[in-house]
């Protein structure tokens, strides 16, 4: 059995997954160091271990995300909207329009509908962190609320009480005022996954809405961002079947274990060539 890896060094956290072809062995997250090659190093021996597998049984290892240079043995560096494109599809062949939220950043991409994974078109925020994990951690942290219980707090919101801000610092001042002025805590809440689910929606409409609409990223976990997102665009989105924080790693894997096969590939080929040229 050939054992292949995908390494993911984002901005918040590190992912990795195992991975023999067809199916995932294993996966890890772990909170990213300010080293990303500290990171890399932890993630990957955690998933081996995971696996119980030694790391030099892994015989390719695709390194993607901001830190994806630093991913130690990496055969190969893949961009993530192209490994988050190749992981959805992997899940779901279905995937036409995959809206990718990250701790930094977010991503729209545009799938093939050969369920090959190919990127035909995509969008992506500026450097400014609003609509993005950083932006709902800050929020979050506004309310005294954990993180991962947050996207729960606006399910029973009466209506959404609009933030006008697009910055993250001054929509934190915004949204302190309205909880000193009295407003109901899950109608404010309902109004920061609305103001999210705007600023994606814009990178949406750039690219071009197709159904099935999946959402990867650890930001798919947020029901209240996710329920936002339908509401503004008028679709369902989709779950995927694994854990979407790990959706990245997963396509460098399978990318890892298509650059093995092609090395592959390319050595019995030579092989070949050889026997005939002594003939």
């Amino acid at each position: 059995m050939s054992i292949v890896a995908g390494c993911d060094i984002g901005s918040v956290s590190g992912k990795a997954v195992l991975f023999d072809g067809k199916r995932i062995l294993a996966s890890v997250v772990v909170p990213s160091r300010p080293i990303p090659v500290r990171t890399a190093e932890e993630v990957l021996d955690k998933v081996a271990k995971q696996a119980g597998v030694a790391l030099e049984d892994i015989r390719c290892i695709v390194g993607t995300g901001y830190g994806r240079l630093q991913v130690p043995n990496a055969q190969k560096t893949v961009s993530e909207i192209s490994c988050h494109a190749k992981g959805a599809a992997w899940l779901c062949r279905d995937v036409a329009t995959l809206i990718d939220i990250g701790g930094q950043d977010f991503k729209v991409v545009s799938l093939a509908s050969d369920g090959s994974g190919r990127v035909m078109d995509f969008a992506m925020n500026d450097k400014c962190a609003a609509g993005t994990g950083r932006f709902l951690e800050v929020m979050a942290k506004a309310f005294e609320i954990p993180i991962g219980q947050f996207g729960e707090q606006a399910v029973n919101a009466g209506r959404v009480l609009g933030i006008a801000s697009q910055c993250t610092v001054f929509a934190e001042s915004e949204v302190i005022c309205l909880i000193a002025q009295g407003h109901d805590n899950a109608e404010i809440i309902a109004g920061i996954f609305d103001a999210v689910a705007a600023r994606v929606s814009h990178l949406v409409t750039r690219v071009g809405l197709r159904e099935k609409v999946y959402m990867s990223g650890g930001v798919a976990k947020n029901v209240g961002v996710r329920h936002a997102l339908q509401r503004r665009l008028g679709v369902t989105i989709w779950e995927l079947t694994e854990d979407p924080s790990i959706i990245g790693a997963l396509g460098a894997a399978v990318l890892a274990m298509d650059a093995l096969k092609e090395r592959q590939r390319a050595s019995l080929g030579e092989g070949c060539h050889g026997c005939i040229s002594r003939g």
